[in-house]
């Protein structure tokens, strides 16, 4: 009875705050944006295929299908033509023969900016020597939990639990956290798996610090921020894989994914008033296991032209994976999952994967 009265608070809570709470559709954007090489060269189709400590990030039940005792994945991307820096590292373990655990730590940040606020000194001259720096950066660590489901052969359960914090500077920071879980069924070649990410709402509580802007903005006449408290809604992604042996040790795998979100239309290729779906499809050539080769697709959209016609654009990606014991090496050749047609980037991805007896 406590348990159901605690939920029922929780809940009514909920509702109370989400009232005072902001909405904006692209809270915490750079968590939508993935990880792996392996993933953005499959157009980022991977909450059914994903294996070792990525699973962490694309579908947490996918932990239960580690191979190895343990999994670190390295990544390092650049991002709008090397403004940005888009870094990530996963780790991923054994507690026991069901159960699987990870740690996932995303940065994605811009930095030396300058701060020309003290240019001129004090005579009015431009002092280029007082120019500052400063970066803006988003991170996110994560919690990972996996578990088999004894009930059901093949099915496993998983969820996130993550921190977020965002930085201007010393101008402004943010303080989130929020739950993502998941989960996995795995059926002869068949592969289904189903995330919720922020199930529960993941809040975000930004602090800015007045008394370093408030001359300036007030001189340029624009708006003093306020400290506020965003709430990136949830969003269901549904992903299905079949993998095919093929003579001479070669293999194929395709997944299908639909990325639905629930914050009014948005452009994508089924956009209602209530909810938007985004697809997303890739597919991948293996041989023995070592080498593989992925394309992929994805962000389907309609874009109008200048003579007023609409067309329909998306984005390819391609890739390139080598597997030699402990060490996997990735490659793609990808736009990031950037929604505009800035400059394709090089993204690379090393894992080692080895047994506590190595």
């Amino acid at each position: 009875m406590r348990k159901i009265l605690f939920i029922f608070l929780f809940l009514v809570l909920s509702v109370e705050i989400n009232a005072q709470i902001s909405k904006p559709k692209y809270a915490n954007e750079f968590l939508a944006i993935g990880v792996g090489a392996r993933a953005f060269a499959l157009g980022g189709a991977s909450v059914a295929s994903v294996e070792g400590a990525s699973a962490g990030y694309w579908n947490p039940a996918k932990l239960s299908s580690l191979k190895t005792d343990h999994s670190l994945d390295l990544m390092h991307a650049e991002y709008f033509a090397g403004i940005a820096a888009y870094d990530y590292v996963g780790f991923a373990t054994s507690i026991d023969e069901d159960s699987k655990m990870g740690f996932s730590l995303i940065r994605f940040g811009v930095d030396d900016i300058p701060d020309t606020r003290f240019i001129y000194d004090a005579n009015g001259a431009l002092n280029y020597d007082n120019i500052r720096f400063f970066s803006a950066a988003d991170y996110a660590f994560q919690f990972s939990y996996a578990r088999d489901l004894k009930f059901l052969d093949g099915l496993s359960f998983g969820a996130n639990a993550k921190v977020i914090h965002r930085t201007v500077g010393e101008f402004a920071k943010a303080w989130g956290f929020g739950f993502d879980l998941g989960t996995h069924y795995k059926w002869k070649n068949l592969d289904v798996g189903l995330v919720a990410r922020d199930v529960t709402g993941t809040f975000t509580t930004w602090y800015h610090n007045i008394t370093m802007i408030e001359d300036i903005y007030t001189q340029t006449n624009n708006e003093i921020p306020e400290n506020t408290t965003e709430m990136a809604v949830p969003r269901l992604v549904f992903g299905t894989a079949y993998t095919q042996e093929l003579p001479f040790k070669f293999s194929i795998m395709g997944e299908v994914n639909l990325d639905a979100t629930f914050d009014g239309p948005r452009n994508t290729y089924v956009s209602e008033d209530k909810f938007s779906i985004d697809p997303r499809a890739g597919v991948e050539i293996g041989y023995d296991n070592m080498a593989f080769v992925r394309f992929g697709g994805n962000n389907l959209q309609k874009i109008k032209n200048f003579n007023g016609t609409e067309r329909w654009n998306g984005q390819a990606s391609i890739g390139a994976g080598f597997c030699y014991k402990i060490l996997q090496i990735d490659y793609a050749f990808t736009d990031l999952g950037d929604y505009s047609e800035s400059l394709y980037s090089h993204v690379f991805t090393l894992i080692f994967n080895w047994d506590a007896k190595e």
